[in-house]
């Protein structure tokens, strides 16, 4: 939760004030009727039964929309309608528990027409679950939860096969009991699916050591309209292309992904998060690709620009035991910070994590001479302990800013070494220019939230005024600002937040006109009749609708 001080700052920064907005109260969403037909509700009940087939108010709005920024004004409004008019809301949710049922229910949609949206953990924030119905006269929203068989671990392999709907905090404990470790986790971590991770190519905090979740996928499973597309787990292959690249990052629009092969690892036997303060976001970039490029890539490795440390900071000391004892050593870390000439700068957290103490203080110690060698002023471990304590806070902080009238949004990039700061600059420009142009001037960081050999992602995290009431407006205004600036200098426009909805405008730009006829090719083949998540990944349009 947000120290009143601390929300007091930031109103006063970004214009906040008046009563408080929380979201209304279930019974008061406007739900439409459903509109499955009666053929096709008895032949899902037939398959389902009427347990696993729900059609109550709560499971329907509970599936209406993921967690992007717009998700959550009409679920927080009670107003489900999409832009257009559509219902925002599926007209039914499926809870199929085996393959076979999922085959048959898919036979079934595409019978009846009707649109198939998969539902994992939920946590999409790019409108990837938003419930279009496309050509299709009904929507029904397939959620995974049962697909969540544990099962075969193969402890000499080192690999794990699961069912797709099992939520990656519990793989994790379950590995954790048994001295293991995926080493997956994003700021979804709590809510999150294994398919989920799989169908948006989802990057972890930590993939810096362990890899992004497609770099743990050796086999899966896809039940597609047209049949079972099942690719075995291999260590290598030189047979073809690789077609589990098709699957992974098509976000349900080719099939449903049910079962997944994924490289495991031994959970770490130590592992050391510091702080390094820079005077100049230049000189941490230039650390971190010094660290990439000599084999020394951080677990973890987060470098914050000027603006989005000195809120950090503000909010920290705001926040600390209302003045205790806490707040009294950030003052004193920021002396000392003064003093030795860093009051103004960058803070970047550095995590190792590996098989004993000395190969952690070994990485360490190096990452710490780097740095040195470029102005860097290593503080210890307690911004890293911090970091690490709160990485899954932010979600429940927007929440709460979004209940004070505020708009949070974030969105991220990634480009080669050699323009990630001009990116930067250009990308912050463009949205502070959308939010002025919308008369909400806001804040803005950014932070360099993963490192490659040849380049870094960067992540953007603004805060304004809310315009209740014309959010879609300044939304599209913000979003197509920082797409186009992103897209004209060649940056991925998304680097693991995938596609949906939302950036779907620019995937011609990002893949070529001959690429998305290879995908929409692929798309025919295994979903025929369209039946698949119409609307996002293929969708060029900026909009729900």
């Amino acid at each position: 939760m947000l120290d009143r001080r601390a929300l007091r700052a930031i109103a006063g920064e970004i214009g906040l004030g008046g009563a408080s907005r929380p979201p209304v109260a279930l019974d008061a969403v406007r739900l439409e009727a459903p509109t499955l037909s009666e053929s096709a509700e008895a032949a899902l009940r037939d398959l389902l039964g009427a347990q696993r087939l729900r059609a109550d108010r709560n499971e329907r709005i509970r599936h209406a929309a993921g967690r992007s920024y717009m998700d959550l004004v009409r679920l927080r409004s009670g107003e489900l309608s999409l832009p257009d008019g559509a219902p925002g809301a599926p007209d039914a949710v499926a809870h199929p528990r085996s393959r076979e049922e999922l085959a048959a229910l898919l036979a079934v949609c595409a019978r009846h027409r009707i649109a198939v949206v998969p539902f994992g953990g939920g946590t999409s924030v790019v409108g990837g679950l938003t419930p279009l119905r496309g050509e299709c006269d009904a929507v029904l929203c397939l959620d995974l939860d049962l697909i969540c068989a544990t099962g075969r671990l193969d402890g000499e392999s080192m690999t794990l096969t699961a069912g797709a709907g099992l939520r990656v905090a519990a793989v994790e404990r379950w590995l954790g009991s048994r001295g293991m470790t995926l080493g997956h986790f994003p700021q979804s971590f709590e809510q999150v699916s294994l398919g989920g991770c799989a169908a948006t190519r989802s990057a972890g905090q930590a993939s810096g050591g362990y890899g992004r979740f497609e770099n743990m996928v050796l086999g899966l499973s896809l039940t597609a309209p047209a049949g079972r597309l099942a690719l075995r787990a291999v260590p290598a292959s030189a047979a073809g292309p690789d077609l589990r690249e098709l699957v992974l990052g098509s976000e349900g629009t080719l099939g449903v992904i049910d079962e997944l092969t994924l490289r495991v690892r031994r959970a770490p036997a130590a592992r050391r998060y510091e702080g390094i303060f820079f005077g100049d976001f230049q000189s941490g970039l230039q650390t971190l690709r010094v660290l990439a490029q000599e084999g020394l890539t951080p677990a973890v490795a987060r470098l914050a620009d000027e603006r989005e440390t000195a809120l950090s900071m503000a909010m920290a000391s705001a926040g600390a035991d209302g003045g205790g004892a806490s707040a009294l050593k950030d003052r004193l870390g920021r002396a000392y910070l003064g003093v030795r000439g860093y009051s103004r700068g960058c803070l970047a957290i550095i995590g190792y994590e590996g098989s004993s103490p000395e190969r952690v203080r070994h990485a360490m110690r190096s990452a710490r001479q780097i740095a040195r060698h470029h102005e860097g002023l290593p503080v210890g471990h307690g911004p890293g302990e911090a970091w690490l304590a709160a990485r899954f806070e932010a979600p429940y902080l927007r929440d709460e800013l979004l209940t004070h009238g505020a708009m949070v949004e974030t969105l991220e990039t990634a480009t080669v070494w050699s323009s990630v700061d001009e990116l930067r600059r250009a990308v912050s420009a463009a949205i502070a220019a959308a939010l002025a142009g919308c008369g909400t001037p806001g804040i803005l960081g950014c932070h360099v939230s993963h490192v490659y050999e040849t380049g870094a992602s960067l992540y953007f995290t603004l805060l304004a005024r809310r315009l209740i009431g014309d959010e879609l407006r300044q939304w599209r205004a913000v979003k197509e600002a920082a797409g186009e600036a992103i897209a004209a200098r060649g940056a991925t426009i998304s680097h693991h937040h995938a596609i949906g909805t939302d950036h779907a405008p620019w995937m011609v730009r990002e893949v070529g006109a001959e690429g998305i006829a290879t995908l929409r090719a692929v798309k025919a083949e295994l979903d025929p009749t369209g039946i698949m998540n119409p609307g996002k990944l293929l969708a060029q349009r900026l909009s729900r609708t």
